[in-house]
């Protein structure tokens, strides 16, 4: 298995820390409001990630975590008059709630950021004592990580420190380069006197970096195998994460692995910048989360994202294709369990997760797939229902995993359907008893107008919502 290095901008081959364990902390979301879909490309690749290490047989600590406290989060609290942790876990759940929608598996630890304040004092104190930190002179009560004393600061991201701008996370008076970066940030009176914790430099919250610094440590220890997030997040925030993980004498993680984002016209999608779609939108748009699932596996892990309705519908198609052939295939040799995966398949998931390159392979299997069906060779269908069903399951996307169940009808709508349906088909069926062609025609057009299609096949007529196979 080879993976994209952020750090030496090459592929390299995936070597663990320790032999058949994989160790991985992904970037969560700050939880200032609900999520959009952009977040929860993340959530989905990583999952994959996750899922392609575990099929290779390693024993996987996943870690991702919540940031419950930042500047956004804070500013809400004001402006709404709400406490800030009701803020942070009203979304939070929301979050939650998108990722199971879309299959990603809850990861081994969820640590919030205000859960681990006591580390985070410990990692400054370290960085302070060491040299690479100091508090301010101007009585605000920060503390400030010294850029200069990190040789090697810049080194993640290939930018040069000469060439940066001063980091906008306090008054460049109180520091001692205007790019050293808040480690802890004294109270202020415009912020909630709940979001305030003792410290040795007095009440205060801690910076944004310093907080995955400490929950990593915390969790996988000095060292651990793959760290991911966003392109967005590879300046400042991993750069100053590998800064004052590796001053203070950790050796933090391995790998750098960072996904593309996903855009609205020219630029990403953002809450401040107001062009955000969330998943209820989606939905709202015909597209369940399976079908959503399958189009942000499409392009690579790296490639951009540029959204557009049509290119989701594309997907939708795209998936339902393979779908329906998984329906049909049962109808014929019954449920078959995953088997083995194919040559091409496995081949481009070990060449830095290509799922491009593993879909096409995906739909070569279905194609050929569909030939035996269509010959009535049910070995051959078997055979091939089988490596499809593997190749989903890495995927998250086989639509006989319970995970998917109501996905036909939407959730809770499942059984209506079925019966609303159910009843207009036996309409159609006496009608083609009768002879009355015009009659049974007509109700296949009304659910076919409804999104209902309707296929007839030697086992009766079955239905699918979408476009046509």
């Amino acid at each position: 298995m080879r993976l994209f290095d952020t750090a030496t901008r090459q592929v390299r081959d995936f070597v663990p820390r320790v032999p058949g364990q994989a160790s991985v902390y992904l970037c969560g979301l700050t939880v200032q409001s609900g999520p959009h879909i952009g977040h929860l490309r993340s959530g989905v690749n990583y999952d994959v990630l996750r899922r392609w290490l575990l099929h290779a047989g390693y024993d996987v600590v996943f870690v991702r975590n919540i940031t419950d406290i930042d500047d956004k989060i804070l500013a809400k609290s004001v402006e709404q008059g709400r406490p800030f942790w009701s803020i942070a876990y009203a979304n939070e759940v929301t979050l939650a709630a998108a990722y199971r929608a879309l299959n990603v598996l809850a990861p081994t630890y969820e640590p919030r950021a205000t859960g681990h304040v006591p580390e985070m004092h410990e990692l400054i104190t370290e960085l302070i004592e060491r040299g690479n930190a100091y508090p301010s002179n101007d009585g605000s009560g920060d503390v400030y990580f010294s850029v200069g004393s990190f040789a090697e600061y810049g080194a993640l991201s290939g930018q040069r420190p000469d060439d940066m701008l001063a980091a906008p996370d306090g008054p460049e008076r109180a520091k001692r380069d205007p790019r050293d970066f808040a480690l802890w940030k004294g109270a202020k009176s415009a912020e909630p006197d709940d979001a305030e914790w003792p410290s040795p430099w007095g009440r205060g919250r801690p910076g944004w970096h310093i907080e995955c610094s400490a929950m990593a440590k915390r969790y996988l220890g000095a060292e651990f195998d793959i760290h991911g997030g966003g392109l967005d997040l590879v300046f400042p925030h991993h750069e100053n994460e590998q800064a004052q993980s590796r001053a203070a004498g950790l050796a933090f993680a391995r790998f750098w692995v960072h996904h593309g984002l996903l855009n609205l016209g020219e630029a990403k999608m953002s809450k401040s910048l107001g062009n955000v779609i969330d998943l209820d939108s989606v939905v709202e748009h015909g597209i369940r989360p399976v079908d959503l699932r399958y189009y942000m596996l499409a392009p690579h892990y790296r490639a951009r994202i540029d959204f557009s309705w049509g290119a989701l519908e594309e997907a939708a198609t795209a998936y339902r294709r393979i779908e329906g052939f998984v329906q049909r295939a049962v109808e014929l040799v019954g449920v078959v369990e995953p088997t083995a995966l194919c040559a091409d398949f496995t081949a481009a998931m070990d060449d830095d997760l290509n799922t491009s390159a593993a879909l096409a392979a995906l739909h070569e299997v279905v194609r050929e797939g569909n030939t035996a069906l269509a010959a009535g060779n049910d070995k051959a269908a078997a055979g091939a229902l089988g490596s499809v069903r593997a190749m989903l399951g890495v995927l998250g996307i086989d639509p006989l995993d319970a995970a998917w169940a109501d996905s036909k009808g939407g959730s809770g709508m499942r059984s209506t359907v079925d019966a609303l349906v159910a009843l207009a088909l036996e309409q159609r069926t006496a009608a083609r008893e009768r002879k009355d062609w015009a009659a049974a025609d007509a109700v296949r057009d009304q659910l076919k107008q409804a999104g209902v299609v309707v296929e007839d096949t030697p086992h009766g007529p079955r239905w699918t919502i979408g476009s046509e196979l």
